[in-house]
C-alpha cells in the first residue's frame, strides 16, 4: 500500500513538473510573439523636412503644336473633274491652280451671256438716242436699261462660272490630303470634300497655365519653346492669347506662336513645351512633390510627431519641378513622409530610414 502511494506522489509531482514547464513555454512564447508583431507594426518611410527657400518662379507648360492655317475646302459647283495638278506633300501659293473641271458648257454659257449683253448694251445706246429726240417713251428706256443690268449681271455670273472650273488654293501650304482624281464627280450638295492644307510656316502651341502663373504672362511676351523630337534646339515664341476666364479645371488656356525653320522640322501634332522665364524669386514653404498622398491635388501629407505617423490636410500652391508650394497645413520644420506612405494608416509607428 505505501508503495503505491509513493507511485501515485512521483506521479502528481512529475506532471506538475511539466505542466510548469509548459506553462513557462507558453508565457515566454508569448513575450516573443509579442516582441515580433510590435516590430512587425513599426513601418519604414523616408522623411523629409517642411523649408522655406528661395524659389525661382521660371515654370513650363506642355502641349501640341497646331497649324497656323488649317482649311479642308470643298467644292463650290457641281461637274466633273479633268485634272488634278497637285499630290499629297506638294506646297501650293494662295491662287494656285489645283484641279480643273469640265468646263465645255461653261464656256457656252459664258460666250451666251457675253452676246446678250453686248446686243442689249446696243439696244440701250439706242433707245437713249431715239428717247432725246421723242422716239420712244421714258417706259421703254427704262426696260432697255433693265435688260441691261440684267444680261451685264448674268455675264458676271458667267464668268465667275469659269473661274470656277479651275480650282485654286485659298490659303498657302502642304497639301496633307487629296480627295479627288481625274473623273471624279464633284456635287455641291452635299459639298464634296477636295483638299486639305495645311500651314505650317507658324504653329501655335496651346497650353495651360495656373491662376499663380497667368497673372505674369501677357500678350506678346517672349517664349522659349522646345519640341521632345529637337531637345537640342530651342524656338522662339510669342504670346498671341491669353483667356480671361479659366477652363473647367480652373486653367487659363495660353496660345503662343512659333515661326517655324526654313525646312519646317516643326509638324503640327509634335508635342511641344514652353518654358516661362519669370525672372523672379520668391522665399516659399516647399515639401517635395513625393509627400502627397495620391497626387497634389488630393492635398493630404504624412507628418512624424512622436514616432507615429499622421495625415494630415494641406493647401498646396505651385508646383515647382519636384517641389510643392505649402500655402497652409504645415509649419516649417515638420517632418513630412516621402515614402512608403502605401504601407501607412492614420496613427501607424514608423521607422525612420536613411
Amino acid at each position: 500500500m505505501k508503495k503505491i502511494i509513493t507511485t501515485v506522489l512521483i506521479i502528481v509531482a512529475s506532471l506538475a513538473v511539466i505542466g510548469y514547464i509548459l506553462t513557462s513555454n507558453k508565457a515566454e512564447n508569448k513575450a516573443k510573439t509579442d516582441i515580433v508583431a510590435e516590430k512587425n507594426a513599426t513601418v519604414s518611410v523616408k522623411v523629409a523636412p517642411v523649408k522655406t527657400e528661395e524659389i525661382v518662379l521660371d515654370f513650363v507648360a506642355n502641349g501640341s503644336f497646331e497649324p497656323i492655317q488649317e482649311l479642308t475646302f470643298c467644292a463650290e459647283k457641281s461637274g466633273k473633274v479633268i485634272s488634278v495638278l497637285v499630290k499629297e506633300g506638294d506646297y501650293v501659293s494662295v491662287g494656285q491652280t489645283l484641279a480643273t473641271v469640265r468646263g465645255d458648257v461653261i464656256d457656252v454659257n459664258a460666250q451666251t451671256a457675253n452676246a446678250v449683253y453686248q446686243n442689249s448694251k446696243s439696244d440701250y445706246a439706242r433707245y437713249e438716242n431715239a428717247f432725246k429726240s421723242g422716239g420712244v417713251t421714258k417706259q421703254q428706256l427704262d426696260q432697255a436699261k433693265l435688260a441691261l443690268t440684267n444680261a451685264e449681271a448674268n455675264l458676271k455670273q458667267a464668268r465667275i462660272n469659269v473661274g470656277d472650273t479651275r480650282i485654286k488654293a485659298p490659303i498657302k501650304g502642304f497639301i496633307n490630303k487629296r480627295y479627288i482624281e481625274p473623273g471624279s464627280i464633284l456635287t455641291g450638295m452635299p459639298a464634296t470634300s477636295l483638299f486639305d492644307i495645311v500651314n505650317v510656316s507658324k504653329l501655335k502651341l496651346n497650353v495651360t497655365v495656373d491662376e499663380s502663373q497667368v497673372a505674369s504672362l501677357k500678350k506678346g511676351n517672349t517664349v522659349n519653346v522646345t519640341s521632345s523630337v529637337f531637345p537640342d534646339k530651342t524656338f522662339s515664341g510669342k504670346i498671341t492669347f491669353v483667356a480671361a476666364k479659366a477652363d473647367a479645371t480652373l486653367n487659363f488656356p495660353v496660345e503662343i506662336e512659333i515661326a517655324n525653320n526654313s525646312d519646317n522640322s516643326l509638324k503640327a501634332g509634335m508635342y511641344g513645351t514652353a518654358n516661362f522665364g519669370s525672372k523672379q524669386k520668391k522665399l516659399l514653404k516647399v515639401v517635395p512633390r513625393n509627400a502627397f498622398v495620391g497626387s497634389v491635388s488630393a492635398n493630404e501629407v504624412f507628418v512624424v510627431e512622436n514616432g507615429t505617423a499622421k495625415l494630415k490636410k494641406v493647401t498646396a500652391g505651385r508646383i515647382l519641378g519636384d517641389q510643392v508650394e505649402i500655402v497652409d497645413g504645415l509649419d516649417e520644420g515638420d517632418t513630412v513622409i516621402i515614402t512608403g506612405q502605401i504601407n501607412l494608416q492614420n496613427g501607424n509607428a514608423v521607422e525612420i530610414i536613411k
